[in-house]
């Protein structure tokens, strides 16, 4: 069975084929911005233009714009090709990349958010959520603590920050990895984490709200 892996819920813009578990073909692109113009050319590029039996696509946290990209290209895809599409959360992709790197062991993942915020989110020794991803302040994530393992392209700093806040709890074990998300490695994510993409995971409420007119009467259902 062939699967398309998509990501590009955050400033990464990746794809992969596997054949059964074997990759046959991967591209990873730090961008930024610019996934819509860049995820299908990168698509047409894979063997047989990515044709597969079934697609893996990131539904977030990360990038509101990321995040439905990858999430409308998938869709697409699964339409045209009528085969399924399965979601996968982002952080739990992250820490199965670090699980994958250093032996299966607790780990927490921090990653950019928006408006200053981090995206944190807390795994077990077998790569699943302990709780929700959260998005908090710098100074909300060093209060919640960590794992000895932290990844994502925010741990660097999350071990920064507690060591200014609290230097006696420096742990010389603490591992930071800084890491994007790379659909090379969506075959790590457990299967129990898989669903179908039907609804994504923006960790936070949309920056855009819908305005009502002033003068808009409001009645009663």
């Amino acid at each position: 069975m062939r699967t398309l892996a998509i990501d590009t819920a955050q400033s990464a813009c990746s794809i992969a084929l596997f054949e059964g578990d074997r990759l046959l073909a991967h591209d990873h692109r730090v961008l930024g911005r610019g996934h819509a113009e860049e995820l299908v050319p990168m698509i047409a590029r894979l063997p047989e233009k990515g044709r597969a039996d079934r697609i893996l696509v990131s539904l977030g946290p990360g990038s509101f714009t990321g995040v439905r990209i990858g999430l409308a290209t998938a869709r697409a895809l699964g339409v045209a090709w009528q085969v399924p599409v399965l979601g996968y959360p982002t952080l739990a992709l992250i820490a199965a990349m670090a699980q994958a790197r250093h032996e299966a062991r607790p780990v927490t993942v921090c990653t950019n958010g928006g408006h200053g915020e981090w995206f944190v989110q807390w795994f077990d020794a077998q790569g699943l959520p302990q709780a929700d991803a959260l998005s908090l302040t710098p100074a909300g994530a060093v209060h919640h603590g960590h794992e000895t393992l932290v990844a994502g392209n925010r741990a660097q700093e999350l071990l920064e920050e507690g060591l200014e806040e609290a230097p006696a709890a420096a742990s010389n074990q603490t591992i930071a990895m800084d890491l994007l998300p790379d659909a090379a490695s969506a075959l790590l994510v457990p299967e129990s984490l898989l669903a179908p993409a039907a609804s994504p995971i923006y960790g936070r409420a949309p920056d855009a709200k819908v305005q009502i007119p002033a003068n808009t009467a409001r009645t009663a259902p």
